[in-house]
């Protein structure tokens, strides 16, 4: 028996504990909003602690977290030096957007059903604290001579952008790694993503009585003159090609609007929040003046609107890097052994905390447990899953990868 088919005997004797692990993460809530994470990190880190994982504990002081809108965040990191060589840091995050409705499993029961394991956030991306995980303890388990160390860094401020997850670490200074793999799906390895910007817009008009409508200025009607203006840049953005597969064009996304007071009052002040997704070939600084020029001009077209515009995320698109290349080679050798199928490079129109390392100059890729696709695995959906085969298979391919970069 080779070392591959000791890592990978060891995964399959695991796999049950494995699957209990991830039961035992998902059935901790992460709802974000509200993001009170803390609780979860503490419970990860006693799961990791009976398997002999010390998981240092980063809590981000409570005016940072509540600045942004949040609870409380405690960040993870698990340390296992080998020898002296290069670090590997692998980063999965706890937090995750609420529910919602329609499900037919318990969100958080972590119930398995004909191979498949249901909760909010077994996809996406607690399914990635227990690959990684139980690929380190694989790894361990051979008593190989290895040269580097790797590091598991469980975050929670994804769905916030980042910045009090693996930004906060790296700001400040509790991790540099050499490579970083971060979680993801089996069946392609991640090599860029798009950027993102997303704005608040508040449309100020002025109120009046519905019966007098003359006498105010109605925000709504104002916003929909701005609405159209910035939807029609859709059209535009369709020429706009990025060269990097699996990443098509820009497009801009409104998710939410609020406003006005009563049926019978004309609206004094609307309030909407867009997506610019960036592609990696855009400038973001650029986007963001071209998105504030079309709302200044459409709104200079209805007399007495005041518009304020405020940024809220601007994340730069990650580019590929040819640094990577003996990560990513590994994760596809090892993916096609294990899945009996090639495993393509691609880039994601996602954005992620993977820009945060590429920042910090930080070589990357991201594969982890999952399907082919989003779509297929109901993340951000009812009824979020994932094939527990690909859970084990992934495992294999990440345990499989570490021992060929630290062998």
């Amino acid at each position: 028996m080779n070392d591959y088919e000791r890592l990978d005997h060891w995964v399959d004797a695991h796999f049950d504990a494995e699957v209990q692990f991830l039961q035992a993460l998902v059935r901790v809530p992460t709802d974000t909003p509200p993001g009170n994470n803390a609780p979860h990190a503490e419970r990860t880190a006693e799961l990791l602690a009976a398997f002999g994982l010390t998981a240092e504990k980063h809590p981000v002081p409570a005016q940072q977290v509540q600045a942004c809108g949040l609870q409380s965040i405690t960040n993870l990191i698990v340390r296992r030096r080998f020898g002296a060589g290069p670090t590997i840091a692998l980063n999965a995050h706890g937090d995750v957007v609420p529910p919602g409705a329609g499900w037919t499993h318990d969100p958080y029961g972590a119930e398995v059903v004909d191979g498949k394991l249901y909760g909010r956030a077994s996809a996406v991306s607690k399914s990635d604290f227990a690959s990684y995980t139980f690929a380190l303890r694989a790894l361990e388990s051979l008593g190989a001579s290895l040269k580097g160390a790797v590091e598991l860094h469980f975050t929670y401020d994804e769905e916030f952008g980042g910045e009090l997850g693996p930004g906060w670490l790296l700001a400040n200074q509790l991790t540099k790694p050499d490579y970083l793999l971060a979680a993801g799906f089996s069946y392609q390895v991640i090599t860029a993503h798009n950027g993102c910007l997303q704005m608040e817009v508040t449309v100020h008009g002025k109120m009046a009585h519905a019966a007098i409508p003359d006498t105010g200025i109605d925000a709504l009607q104002g916003a929909v003159r701005i609405l159209n203006a910035l939807y029609e840049q859709n059209v535009r953005y369709r020429a706009v090609r990025s060269k990097v597969e699996g990443i098509n064009h820009p497009y801009l996304n409104v998710g939410r609007i609020d406003g006005g007071t009563n049926t019978n009052v004309v609206p004094g002040s609307v309030v909407f929040k867009l997506d610019r997704r960036m592609i990696p070939e855009e400038n973001p600084a650029e986007v963001e003046a071209d998105v504030r020029r079309v709302i200044a001009e459409a709104a200079a077209g209805y007399p007495g609107l005041r518009v304020e515009i405020k940024r809220l995320l601007l994340a730069t698109a990650w580019q590929p890097d040819a640094r990577s290349a003996p990560l990513v080679q590994a994760l596809q050798k090892h993916g096609a052994a294990v899945f009996g199928e090639a495993i393509p490079t691609s880039g994601t129109p996602l954005y992620t905390d993977v820009r945060l390392y590429a920042a910090a100059g930080v070589p990357a890729a991201i594969y982890g447990a999952g399907p082919r696709t989003v779509f297929e695995s109901n993340a951000k959906r009812a009824d979020e899953h994932l094939v527990l085969e690909d859970l084990r298979r992934a495992t294999k391919v990440v345990a499989r990868t570490l021992f060929d970069l630290l062998a």
